[in-house]
């Protein structure tokens, strides 16, 4: 059963492994570059700045992944209040605000919506806030 203390998505072999790889790697590459020769300075200098781009194209991709989510998030919680309220959402919400509403049940979400827009509350305190938490078990 989804809550609060057990709702942020880890998977160990991504987050751990991957990315510990990724950074012994690039440091391992950066002491290959510090103890290069002129004769090993140029595939030295390429294994680094791979491992750089490897780097960087770790938080890209997760980024872009989690950007996408977001955008079919906003649009499935301005349905979810249209389907309840039949008017628009309010245009004070802020993504964070809407990303966390998404876990409220809807017998508590538009009382809980009122109260973040009047009070702006953040994302931890609606998501502390909510009592019968609506799992999402299909996010990236």
């Amino acid at each position: 059963m989804q809550n609060y203390a057990n709702h942020r998505r880890l998977i160990p072999s991504y987050h751990g492994v991957v990315f510990a790889a990724l950074l012994l790697g690039a440091v391992g590459s950066f002491v290959n570059l510090f103890h290069a020769t002129h004769e090993t300075l140029y595939s030295a200098s390429l294994i680094t700045l791979i491992f750089v781009i490897a780097i960087a194209n770790f938080f890209f991709q997760r980024g872009f992944a989690l950007r996408a989510q977001d955008r079919a998030i906003r649009a499935e919680e301005n349905f979810r209040y249209y389907r309840i309220t039949g008017k628009d959402a309010p245009n004070e919400l802020t993504m964070a605000q809407i990303i966390a509403l998404r876990f409220a049940s809807d017998e508590e979400y538009l009382p809980l919506l009122e109260k973040a827009v009047r009070e702006k509350l953040s994302q931890t305190e609606i998501k502390k806030a909510i009592r019968n938490w609506k799992a999402d078990n299909h996010r990236a």
